[in-house]
């Protein structure tokens, strides 16, 4: 026949045990603390905890505000809104994204560099290029799946 086991419970200080590890901590985490002073000293520096401080007292106010938000029509879309958008952006290819980023940047330039705006003739000469037309072929892509998908 099986014997029971004997459960004598152990009295635990957990005050004591947590004065022990306090009095430990400078040494063993010193380049922890170290690195935390210097982040409080420049959140310190910046306002930062200030505008912290501030939250945490008024968060009664945010949080009523938000909900009031929230619950309005507009609220609701803003809110899917940038849900929506945030999946847009986790499914761009960041390759692609860091291609059309760039290729904005260098048109804007040459767009300021143009005294007048170009002729016909010489839009159509542009539009005409190898580059011009596999941005066109990427454009008309992303247009037809656009049209596809308001289909239905």
């Amino acid at each position: 026949m099986a014997k029971p086991l004997a459960f004598k419970p152990v009295a635990v200080n957990f005050k004591a045990d947590l004065q022990r590890r306090l009095e430990k901590a400078p040494e063993e985490h010193a380049a922890a603390l170290l690195a935390a002073y210097d982040v409080l000293e420049a959140a310190y520096g910046e306002g930062l905890l200030d505008i912290l401080h501030g939250m945490i007292a008024s968060k009664d106010t945010i949080i009523f505000t938000l909900a009031r938000f929230a619950s309005q029509p507009e609220g609701v879309a803003g809110i899917r809104n940038l849900l929506t958008a945030a999946k847009i952006l986790t499914e761009l290819d960041p390759e692609v994204l860091d291609h059309v980023s760039k290729a904005m940047a260098s048109a804007t330039e040459e767009h300021k560099r143009e005294p007048k705006p170009p002729s016909l003739f010489q839009l159509a000469k542009r539009a005409s290029s190898e580059d011009s037309r596999r941005g066109l072929s990427f454009m008309t892509l992303i247009l037809s799946s656009l049209g596809k998908s308001l289909k239905g």
